[in-house]
């Protein structure tokens, strides 16, 4: 008798997860509205967010949590005003159930009051802008990547206290992503006791960096530098041109190196030490699975950019397998996305804040050659770094959001 009823037991139970399946697959496809530079002057590290979110969803066959993932693609040329059209039209034509992306923290900033006011989920992979996740934070957006002074906070006094270096001049792009991570060197260098002699800004796309090397003060320690991209690569080959690599060396934000331009540079950034949240050669086993993953696929190391998605699609799949697939329910979507389990991310673990961002290791790496090809090797791991670095984020909060003109220039 007791056989009996425990293989009735085991036959409903059988059915019951059959059914929960056939429901699952019976749901509508769960629409993700992506935005992402695909023209403009940031389409190189858009198509590193395409291929590592296709590869993602491409490893789970387009299926999340039982049901199917229908991708909708926009291309936000890198300009706010066409992101935050591309938004609208996502939300309120093709109804998404979540946005991801963009790249630009101008079109972040752009898109957020509209998906706050929209209460649609939204997870920011790449954008780093220090409000959308403090001053300006919304409930209805996370953020899987960082804010943009994170890895800068540590850097600037691990450079005081390892590097040795005591002044240092620093020149970066003109608008908030420059002013946000250099100002998070400059605070913590100058509390370590430092000195932060001088500051240039230059706008994005500057074809010749003559003008600023030639105003460079030559009595400094290093130069830190923000830049990406087609800058990073201008800036650091006229620098070493203009004879001044190894006079002073430079240092800098994580994208200055990033394997997205890193690949096309050359012996100019030799030495050249930075921070940041990632790095293709981490030696742990999730990243080593996916850059292999990623190189085998693309026929290149993946950048912070690919990884930053990649990123974004476990965030999404562990969300949606802790609600079992209901994205229908916001309140009950945002919250398991915000407990996500992300301990296996390829930059390493990851939790997040009360305010939806990361609190995640911050790397410090030097450009070295391997082989035939430049790396990013890691020299030093802070683990657990918060987007409010040593301070409380209540004392934090009271200051300014960081800006050309905030930390002051002291002793410039």
């Amino acid at each position: 008798m007791r056989k009996s009823l425990g293989l009735v037991l085991l036959a409903l139970g059988a059915l019951a997860t059959i059914l929960v399946a056939d429901v699952s697959a019976q749901k509508a496809p769960i629409k993700v509205g992506f935005i992402v530079s695909l023209t403009g002057p940031f389409a190189p590290n858009g198509k590193d967010m395409a291929n590592a979110f296709e590869m993602y969803l491409d490893e789970h066959k387009y299926r999340l949590a039982g049901r199917e993932v229908k991708l909708i693609t926009e291309d936000d040329e890198g300009k706010p005003a066409t992101g935050l059209t591309k938004a609208r039209g996502l939300v309120e034509s093709q109804n998404v159930h979540v946005i991801v992306g963009p790249i630009s923290a101008a079109i972040g900033y752009a898109i957020a009051p509209y998906v706050d006011g929209k209460k649609v989920p939204t997870v920011f992979p790449i954008v780093s802008s220090e409000d959308i996740t403090q001053r300006k934070r919304s409930n209805y957006i996370v953020r899987t990547g960082w804010s943009s002074s994170q890895p800068s906070h540590p850097f600037g006094k691990w450079a005081y206290d390892n590097l040795k270096y005591r002044k240092i001049a620093i020149i970066g792009y003109d608008f908030a992503f420059g002013w946000e991570v250099a100002a998070g060197f400059h605070r913590t260098f100058e509390e370590a006791g430092g000195q932060v002699v001088q500051k240039l800004w230059s706008p994005i796309n500057t074809p010749d960096y003559g003008p600023y090397l030639a105003q460079l003060r030559r009595d400094v320690d290093a130069v830190y530098c923000v830049f990406s991209g087609a800058d990073a690569l201008r800036f650091s080959k006229q620098y070493a041109d203009a004879g001044l690599k190894e006079r002073i060396p430079l240092i800098g934000g994580g994208t200055f190196t990033d394997e997205h331009v890193l690949r096309t540079m050359g012996d100019e950034v030799l030495g050249v030490v930075t921070a940041l949240h990632y790095s293709a050669a981490l030696q742990t086993p999730a990243n080593k699975k996916f850059a292999a993953a990623y190189e085998a696929k693309y026929r290149q190391v993946p950048s912070y950019y690919s990884e930053g998605m990649y990123v974004a699609g476990q965030a999404l799949k562990a969300a949606l397998e802790a609600t079992g697939g209901d994205i229908e329910n916001v309140d009950k979507f945002l919250t398991a996305l915000r407990k996500a389990d992300l301990s296996d991310a390829p930059r390493g673990p990851i939790r997040f804040d009360d305010f939806g961002n990361p609190i995640q290791n911050v790397y410090v790496r030097k450009v070295e050659k391997v082989g035939d090809r430049l790396q990013n090797t890691v020299v030093h791991t802070f683990p657990n770094v918060s987007q409010f670095g040593p301070y409380k984020p209540d004392d934090y909060l009271k200051n300014p959001v960081y800006s050309r003109d905030f930390p002051p220039c002291r002793y410039c």
